[in-house]
């Protein structure tokens, strides 16, 4: 019999069907909960049993916490999965799942806390004595911003403390601007996550996005699971993900690697969790970033590379239950990528596209694998992320990977809605990035306005 009997999916779209395919093979009923929008998601066509606790906008439904739990207690769950995104980093709703005799599959509210406030996961860090980077604490106002800007020199980033996503986040070049800048950063933290603190952080202009992935169980263990190279972003927003991280020295990967499990450590850390590093490109100098206390978007690249099913080994550690692997059993085979395909229109500055799926085919292959709760027929609802689907492959080397998802792509077939294949297509096939040479500012900065002007060619033959 599994630890856990009956876990709720406090969670939509890829991500819970991601979660109600792991309770299955682990032996455990799902409880899909559902708005009113997402009544007729694959997620409540496959789950065990379906709540609907709310009209489709989240602030009423996937955000409200008392709803979240009363969903739990009266399905009589005893565990609770919040998977990413919606109410998955916040640590009120692990106190409510602790309060009520549920088990939260993740870390504790104090590792949440300490982990998802980024000025005090960089002061755990600097504990460590793990580069952090130039910048500061959280700053009182705009006026503290400025002078420690001035210190540390332009560029630089404004973050939020609270933040992730890329929301609160503001790139400062000179100092005319900054205030204004801090301001708006301000506001949009405070409405996104109640907490408007910011912090100033040194801008690299040449940086490579690398992050660690990490489990860890209530007996003491502690792993990683190899590095992750997200450099390809958009708006800080990832786009495609890929492991390992290749054009990073395998010195400069094994000092993360260590780096992370001493944060993990230190947290008293359990579950799946990653740390986040900046590489600056020129020098192969690393800066610790932050830690994301849930499973990330990407996690398949890492079950592709290591074998390793994340989402199972987040179940059985909630359980109680121990790591089924040891750090010698890990071993990195290959390269995976993985690109997100969204539902909107790259051409008219990513405008999100909802709306009914027409015709759905996914890709197939070897070493190629599709998470989505897309199917024929689908209506997209407008309330949520823009994300359908995730294309996964797994080649023998960097090269067969490209490959293999090139023609992943090229065989997607989505009809009704406007999607991101064709510039994910010309993206993965640009020659910096081919040859790793692009840095987290690249699309924004060389790719986007070539492949723009290169669009604008083609309709006006």
């Amino acid at each position: 019999m599994p630890a856990l009997r009956r876990v709720l999916v406090a969670n939509r779209g890829e991500i819970a069907v991601r979660i109600i395919r792991a309770c299955a093979d682990e032996g455990i009923e799902s409880v899909a909960i559902v708005s009113d929008a997402d009544r007729d998601s694959m997620a409540a066509a496959l789950a065990d049993r379906v709540v609907c606790i709310g009209p489709g906008p989240s602030p009423q439904s996937y955000l409200d916490i008392d709803r979240v739990i009363a969903a739990a207690k009266l399905t009589e769950c005893d565990g609770l999965h919040p998977g990413y995104g919606f109410l998955a980093e916040r640590a009120e709703l692990a106190e409510a799942c602790a309060e009520n005799g549920i088990a939260f599959v993740g870390p504790s509210a104090d590792s949440i806390r300490r982990g998802g406030d980024k000025v005090e996961a960089r002061a755990v860090a600097r504990q460590l004595d793990i580069p952090t980077g130039a910048g500061s604490d959280a700053l009182a106002d705009a006026d503290e911003a400025a002078e420690v800007a001035a210190r540390v020199g332009f560029p630089v980033l404004l973050k939020a403390a609270a933040g992730g996503g890329g929301r609160g986040m503001v790139l400062v070049e000179e100092p005319t601007n900054l205030k204004e800048r801090f301001a708006a950063a301000s506001h949009e933290a405070l409405q996104a996550f109640g907490d408007g603190r910011m912090y100033v952080e040194r801008f690299v202009s040449r940086a490579r996005h690398v992050e660690v992935q990490v489990l860890a169980d209530t007996h003491g263990n502690v792993i990683h699971l190899g590095e992750r190279d997200c450099t390809a972003q958009r708006r800080y927003q990832k786009v495609v993900e890929e492991g390992p991280a290749t054009a990073v020295a395998p010195e400069v990967r094994a000092a993360l690697h260590e780096s992370a499990l001493k944060i993990a450590r230190l947290l008293n850390y359990v579950g799946a969790g990653t740390m986040e590093f900046i590489v600056d490109a020129v020098t192969g100098d690393f800066a610790f970033l932050e830690v994301n206390t849930r499973v990330q978007v990407e996690h398949p690249v890492t079950e592709e590379l290591t074998g390793v099913d994340i989402v199972r080994e987040q179940l059985r550690i909630a359980g109680g239950e121990p790591l089924s692997v040891t750090q010698a059993d890990v071993k990195l085979t290959g390269h995976a990528i993985e690109c997100r395909i969204n539902a909107e229109d790259p051409r008219r500055n990513f405008l999100p596209s909802p709306g009914r799926v027409t015709r759905w085919i996914a890709p197939q292959g070897g070493g190629v694998r599709v998470d989505s709760h897309v199917f024929g027929g689908y209506l997209i609802p407008p309330y949520y992320d823009s994300m359908v689907a995730k294309i996964i492959v797994h080649g023998a080397d960097r090269t067969q990977a490209l490959a293999r998802m090139k023609h992943a792509l090229e065989h997607l077939v989505i009809e009704g809605i406007d999607t991101n294949r064709e510039f994910l297509l010309d993206l993965i096939s640009a020659e910096d990035f081919v040859n790793q040479d692009h840095h987290t500012r690249w699309v924004e900065q060389s790719f986007l306005s070539g492949w723009q002007e290169e669009l604008e060619s083609k309709e006006q033959l």
